[in-house]
C-alpha cells in the first residue's frame, strides 16, 4: 500500500523558522515566495521546475495555504514590496 501524506504537514509556521511566516515544511522556502511566483502567472508545474528542491505536492500545499489565507499572504507581500521600494528610493537618493 502506498504511503499517505497528510497535506497538513507540508506547510508549517514556527517563530524559529522564517520569522514565523508560513514555510514549506523542512525547507527554507516560504509560502510567500511561491505565492509571488504564482501571482506572476507561473503555474504549479513551472514553480516546481524553478524550485526543483520542492515536490509538486509541496507546491500545491503552499498554493492551497495561500488561497486559504490570501489576505495574510497578500499583506505580507505588500509589506515586502513597500520595503523594497523604500530601500530602492533610499539607494537612488544616495547614488
Amino acid at each position: 500500500m502506498p504511503t499517505i501524506t497528510d497535506i497538513g504537514t507540508l506547510v508549517s509556521c514556527s517563530p524559529e523558522v522564517g520569522g514565523g511566516r508560513p514555510m514549506v515544511a523542512g525547507t527554507k522556502t516560504s509560502v510567500r515566495r511561491i505565492a509571488a511566483l504564482y501571482r506572476q502567472h507561473a503555474n504549479a508545474e513551472e514553480i516546481a521546475r524553478r524550485m526543483s528542491h520542492l515536490s509538486l505536492a509541496q507546491i500545491y500545499a503552499a498554493l492551497a495555504y495561500y488561497h486559504a489565507n490570501r489576505a495574510q499572504i497578500e499583506a505580507d507581500l505588500a509589506e515586502e514590496e513597500a520595503e523594497y521600494e523604500r530601500l530602492a528610493a533610499l539607494h537612488s537618493h544616495n547614488s
